[in-house]
């Protein structure tokens, strides 16, 4: 009987572990094809980011070689380094960086793209460049080779010795100082060098951009490192704030912070937190550790993210933007009032996709940009906007935004969403004249938000 049993047992057995090898080497190939495709799309990003801020060094030289009274020639130059610079913050938001500390580049490379689209738009012929102008892009072109040489340097590396972006944030999770990664230190090298420069005189078409990225002008009291350990502790769900190690930052300056430090289990390199010295708001928290497996997917990540949001008083926020690698998520997120998406308050949040704890958050333009705001009711309907897109635009979403535009003026948007040539995209249609203010290209992964 127990012949017979396992003479028809026994095939059946060898059929499913056949089986599950080749799901198994099926399952391992499709992530090897997600893993390769990912690495494609850094690499991309990367080597245009680095020609673009080439070309952007080699178009601010052109700009001061000119004579003063060529203002044709300014406008033209003026329009390509904004080009240039929104060019390059693009393909830094499409690298693994959330969670490096590269603010200082981003602002210098913001600042340009206003400075320039601010300066070109106007009539030069009425108001021709000044002297000051003409000494801020001097500054900006020593000031860009600087950030041009490192990224070469970082370039040739990754040229002559084949290094991956996936390696980045395996870097950035480990947290440890003698941990090695030429991409992670030249980009912190960047940033650091571009912090070490002196304030510039952007002119006063500027002044109230960067008013708003003080943390002076925010609200509430200044803040002691005691009550910065306490809300450090209430933040990490800790009873005593005796075992937080706090460093205050930027003494004296509009940019004064307080970094704290803890241990917590799991995490062998320890937690961090910025806060600002006015009002104790956390504007960044990294609890990275080494994720191995990928448990939960999208809308798990999203859920486990929300319910953080909403733990730590984060409410009335809706996912924009998602990307996943190595078993982690990064999602964006961004308040939603009175159902209209409101893009300048927005934060990102990074969770281990196996178990859902969230180790990572970045939320400076939350803390600057929260509060209520009021606007009219749209001039254009969804149907009449929608005339503005292209009649191939396979539409999957609408809803209304609010976005910065180019002049740094926040204008009501019609928001849609779908699919042309392949590709998925964001457009945002002036909802007051039809105007297109912005397109934005959408990964696969950010498609399913």
């Amino acid at each position: 009987m127990y012949k017979r049993a396992s003479g028809i047992l026994f095939p059946i057995v060898v059929l499913a572990l056949i089986g599950a090898g080749i799901w198994g080497y099926q399952e391992n190939q499709d992530k090897n094809a997600i893993l390769i495709k990912a690495e494609n799309q850094y690499q991309r990003s990367f080597h245009d980011l680095s020609y673009h801020i080439d070309k952007l060094h080699t178009e601010l030289g052109n700009s001061v070689a000119v004579n003063s009274t060529s203002q044709d020639f300014y406008k033209k130059g003026l329009v390509n380094v904004w080009q240039l610079s929104r060019q390059a913050q693009n393909e830094i938001n499409q690298l693994p960086l959330t969670l490096l500390p590269f603010n200082e580049t981003r602002q210098f490379l913001n600042n340009i793209s206003q400075f320039s689209y601010r300066t070109a738009v106007r009539d030069l012929t009425s108001k021709p460049i000044t002297q000051d102008e003409m000494n801020t892009l001097n500054t900006l072109f020593t000031r860009s080779k600087v950030i041009r040489d490192q990224l070469n340097g970082v370039q040739n590396q990754v040229l002559a010795k084949n290094l991956r972006w996936m390696d980045v944030e395996t870097a950035l999770a480990m947290q440890k100082n003698n941990q090695d990664n030429a991409i992670v230190d030249g980009f912190r090298t960047v940033n650091k060098k571009v912090g070490e420069n002196a304030e510039m005189n952007w002119g006063p078409s500027m002044t109230s951009v960067l008013q708003e990225r003080k943390l002076s002008m925010l609200s509430g009291k200044s803040q002691t490192p005691e009550e910065i350990k306490q809300k450090a502790a209430q933040f990490l769900g800790m009873q005593d704030p005796s075992k937080l190690k706090v460093e205050e930052n930027g003494v004296g300056t509009d940019y004064n912070t307080f970094t704290v430090k803890a241990e917590l289990p799991n995490h062998p390199d320890g937690v961090h937190l910025d806060l600002t010295k006015k009002g104790g708001e956390v504007v960044f928290y990294l609890a990275s550790r080494e994720v191995k497996a990928r448990v939960i997917d999208h809308k798990g990540a999203i859920q486990a993210a929300t319910e953080f949001l909403v733990q730590h008083g984060y409410n009335q926020l809706k996912a924009i933007s998602y990307d996943e690698y190595q078993n982690t998520a990064n999602i964006e997120f961004a308040k939603e009032q009175n159902k209209v998406i409101v893009y300048p308050a927005k934060l990102s949040v990074k969770v281990a996709l196996n178990d859902g704890e969230v180790i990572g958050l970045q939320a400076a333009d939350y803390v600057f940009e929260n509060k209520d705001r009021k606007w009219n009711e749209p001039k254009l309907t969804v149907e009449k906007a929608k005339k503005e897109l292209s009649p191939k635009f396979q539409l999957s979403n609408h809803s209304l935004a609010l976005i910065k535009n180019e002049l740094g003026q926040e204008v009501l948007c019609h928001q849609f969403v779908g699919k042309i040539n392949g590709n998925n995209y964001k457009i945002f249609i002036n909802a007051d004249n039809g105007y297109e203010e912005s397109i934005e290209v959408l990964r696969p992964q950010e498609a399913k938000v």
